[in-house]
């Protein structure tokens, strides 16, 4: 027995038959989820691969949870159970690379960022940008994770045009939004590779910055860049701590140079004097401003109401609450300090969530402590998209 799971080395030596002797491994202290440890690794490298170790697993009765670079692998309610985890390193590369559609085919192992630097030598992306530096594809897309991108891209989800995939039972299948299949957040098994549409890299990229005080201000100067038609690439905020130092709202603007330095001077002009534009990345920019120690929320509501939802947290929390995200689509990540206590963040959920539901808006829990996220009211995976 291994972790408590029955029937080790029977069941060591069927996966080790599948995958290999190398790939194949009892986990150890960082193979947990939501400070559970896991029984056993298997690491597959096909498509065969997976549906005969899916297919065992299923017989055995075994949970499974697959994981990318496993920067997200805590987030959202954590599994009952894991006696298997599915590593899928393996599973990487750029499978089939159509530049002239505009298409790629990447297995779901591949870190996004080496997706990006290879694109980039062709002139093209991948018009996302999560935040986890060690996102591969899979991970990005089993939670829809978004950056600043969204705005004007769309969340990663929206890039798919068709995703392969093993379910639970060990048949293989494939996704792409007809009718009758299951979109992205209804798949279970483990992603196998995404075919995604791709977009010309920019020539040129300036940001646009301006200090903003508090949420009621940030609200007004949002408006501003919105009745500008200069179609911005993203729009952020960042709030720090009240009493800490000012905000920043930040706007992207990409395309040919001229015209992107043209467009960037216009919103800067919108803002009054004290904006200013930059070449560079604010270094909040892409980032989320919790760790691993913290309770994050994610809060969606209209982007006219966020400043609302800003002061109805502050309020129900009693307490600084840094805010950062996408102010241009509604979608922004709060930090409340664990030490609150899980009785405490229920509470605060409730206040807010009284608030933003005549708002049409939301407010969930993504991440929290191991030892909070058992017993807390933690996103469900469709609260994820």
């Amino acid at each position: 027995m291994v972790n408590g799971l029955p029937g080790r080395k029977p069941l060591l030596r069927a996966l080790i038959d599948i995958n290999g002797p190398d790939y194949v491994r009892v986990a150890g202290a960082a193979d947990a989820i939501a400070g559970r440890r896991a029984s056993l690794v298997a690491t597959p490298a096909t498509t065969h691969a997976v549906t005969d170790t899916m297919t065992l697993a299923a017989e055995r009765g075994l949970a499974v949870v697959p994981r990318g670079g496993g920067s997200k692998i805590d987030w959202g309610q954590p599994p009952p159970g894991v006696d298997l985890l599915i590593d899928t390193g393996r599973l990487a590369g750029i499978w089939d690379h159509q530049p002239e559609q505009m298409v790629a085919e990447v297995g779901t192992g591949t870190p996004v960022k080496a997706v990006q630097a290879a694109l980039a030598l062709r002139g093209q992306r991948l018009a996302v940008d999560p935040p986890s530096p060690a996102a591969t594809i899979g991970g990005m897309l089993a939670v829809n994770e978004s950056g600043p991108l969204r705005y004007r891209y769309g969340s990663p989800a929206e890039q798919v045009n068709r995703i392969s995939y093993v379910d639970t039972t060990g048949i293989a299948a494939t996704s792409d939004g007809e009718q009758g299949k299951p979109g992205i957040a209804e798949v279970t098994g483990v992603i196998l590779s995404a075919n995604l549409r791709l977009s010309p890299l920019p020539a040129a990229r300036r940001w646009v910055l301006r200090t903003v005080s508090n949420p009621l201000r940030l609200h007004e100067l949002v408006g501003q860049v919105l009745a500008q038609p200069v179609g911005p690439s993203a729009i952020e905020v960042d709030l720090p701590s009240p009493g800490g130092p000012p905000g920043t709202l930040a706007v992207l603007l990409e395309g040919d140079q001229p015209g992107v330095i043209a467009r960037a001077d216009q919103i800067a002009t919108a803002l009054g004097p004290a904006a200013e534009v930059s070449r560079t990345a604010p270094v909040w920019w892409g980032r989320y401003p919790f760790g691993r120690e913290d309770v994050a929320l994610r809060v969606k509501v209209p982007t006219a109401d966020l400043h609302a939802a800003v002061y109805a947290l502050r309020d129900a929390a009693g307490t600084p609450v840094p805010v950062r995200g996408s102010v241009g689509v509604g979608n922004v990540h709060a930090v409340l300090p664990a030490k609150l206590g899980i009785d405490r963040v229920e509470g605060i959920l409730d206040a807010v969530r009284g608030v933003l539901l005549a708002r049409g808006g939301r407010c969930v829990v993504i991440a929290a402590p191991p030892e909070m996220s058992r017993d807390l009211d933690m996103a469900g995976r469709q609260d994820l998209f």
